[in-house]
């Protein structure tokens, strides 16, 4: 009988530093001196002695452990191992200084490829437009999300932002504060139909209730009217769901009053299918942060992300949902 099928394992190629131990100044002086066709042109063009480029040559040869010029009393030729050698250093040196041009200008031409990480429900139902609207003003930038209530580590998943709601924990990376987030009360109009609205905090025991990310049993919610006055309310909510994109969709649903990050309920208010209650009663959500990898200066695709998910998120958190 056949043995249990091994997983997949991905294999990754990887720069060993066993394949080249030369110094990459003393390869640049070899591909100079056939470039040249002699060690003093080289020395010239790479403003050193000739015996410094002689001296580069030995010791490449020594750390390739093979011959690659050939030493003549009044010249210098390449053997066959070392024009082979030259046909792919040459190449290789031209990759490597188109890559450091590249990661110069990264710093300044929104170009490239921009890896982010967020919430499920952050990312179903916000990040969607502001991902659109983003690659319309540059579209030169490509874009994955990668949604996961996991919180990924950006440097050992490539990450270039994460997008966090509440504390932020991780040491050693760079966390800017995109705004502070409240969530206010919202129901859809078939719910209140059948009952009125709450008149007072208090009142919301007598409704069905759907919290997110709440633990079981009686839970409370701190309200602020944005005056001074803090209430606290035990609910033993009608429905509990992980996460608030879930949240949203029942209270559309008219399955009771949703208590919902106003960036995330704002669309469905501005088209009608849902009511804000107990205006303004509000719970503060702690804030959302855009968090990179820390460094002296943020790609420019990645700060102006950053800067357009601010932009955006401004929009859809007006002061009217707001406590006053």
């Amino acid at each position: 009988m056949a043995g249990p099928v091994e997983p997949a394992i991905r294999h990754y190629m990887v720069a060993k530093s066993e394949t080249f131990g030369g110094n990459l100044d003393d390869l640049r002086a070899f591909c100079a001196v056939i470039d040249l066709g002699t060690v003093t042109a080289a020395a010239a063009s790479l403003r050193e002695t000739k015996g410094s480029v002689s001296r580069r040559l030995s010791r490449l040869e020594a750390a390739l452990g093979a011959t690659l010029m050939a030493r003549h009393p009044r010249a210098v030729s390449p053997t066959a191992e070392g024009l082979a050698f030259y046909a792919k250093a040459q190449e290789c040196l031209a990759l490597l200084d188109e890559a450091a041009e590249t990661a110069r200008g990264a710093s300044t031409v929104p170009a490239g490829h921009l890896r982010i990480t967020t919430s499920v429900d952050f990312g179903i139902e916000v990040m969607p437009e502001i991902v659109a609207s983003f690659r319309m003003a540059y579209p030169q930038i490509t874009v994955e999300m990668l949604n996961t209530d996991t919180r990924l580590d950006l440097a050992a998943n490539r990450i270039d932002l994460a997008l966090r709601l509440g504390d932020v924990e991780e040491t050693g990376y760079r966390a800017t504060q995109i705004l502070d987030v409240w969530l206010g009360l919202y129901a859809a109009p078939a719910y209140l139909a059948s009952k009125p609205p709450p008149a007072n905090p208090a009142a919301l025991a007598d409704h069905d209730v759907i919290l997110a990310r709440e633990r079981a049993g009686v839970m409370g919610i701190l309200l602020d009217d944005g005056g001074g006055r803090m209430e606290q309310v035990g609910l033993r909510p009608a429905i509990r769901v992980s996460d608030f994109a879930t949240a949203l969709r029942l209270t559309l649903a008219g399955a009771g009053i949703g208590h919902l990050p106003s960036f995330i309920a704002s669309r469905s208010v501005a088209a009608g299918r849902l009511v804000r209650v107990l205006e303004p009663w509000a719970t503060t959500g702690g804030a959302l942060r855009a968090v990179s990898l820390a460094g002296r200066e943020l790609p420019a695709r990645v700060r102006l992300f950053r800067e357009h998910v601010r932009t955006e998120i401004a929009k859809r958190s007006s002061v009217e949902f707001k406590p006053r």
